[in-house]
């Protein structure tokens, strides 16, 4: 599954092992009948998360999940499209902190374009215009994410 690189025991290196489809899905409840809507403004929700889980002491796991739903009005849903893009990456010799930041934002990054395309294409050869993501900044999110695990962290301190 992955390559080992030799590196030396001291020696800080990041190495991409290999990006794939974790999970796609997409579902359009409301065809054909859909179609023949004239006023086509969806509503469309989007859901971002990315999660990470070491594999061994230096090879790590990042999953990037993107849900969007498109919806015309409350009772009517043209397309619900799910996709998980994962990436396998090797991290030696990262400070905690950094590590945090690789597998947090600097990772999520990398698998962005993927994930993005894949959105895109599935939404499409679903029969509705094409979708593109905005960009997204993870750096921002994952200083959300650390702030709020802070806040926690305090909450339960203080009980």
């Amino acid at each position: 599954m992955t390559e080992k690189t030799k590196m030396a025991p001291d020696e800080q290196a990041f190495a991409i092992q290999k990006i794939f489809v974790k999970d796609m899905s997409f579902e359009s409840p409301n065809t054909p009948d859909i179609f023949l809507e004239k006023d086509w403004q969806p509503d469309v929700n989007l859901n971002l998360q990315s999660s990470s889980r070491a594999i061994d002491d230096i090879v790590y796991e990042v999953v990037l999940s993107v849900t969007v739903t498109a919806k015309l009005n409350e009772e009517t849903t043209a397309y619900l499209a799910e996709v998980q893009y994962a990436g396998i990456f090797t991290l030696n010799n990262f400070a905690d902190e950094d590590k945090t930041y690789m597998l947090g934002s600097y990772c999520p990054n990398l698998l962005f374009p993927y994930i993005r395309e894949a959105i895109s294409d599935v939404v499409a050869k679903g029969g509705f215009p094409q979708l593109l993501l905005a960009p997204v900044n993870f750096d921002a999110l994952l200083q959300q994410k650390l702030q709020q695990q802070e806040k926690e962290k305090e909450g339960a301190t203080v009980q």
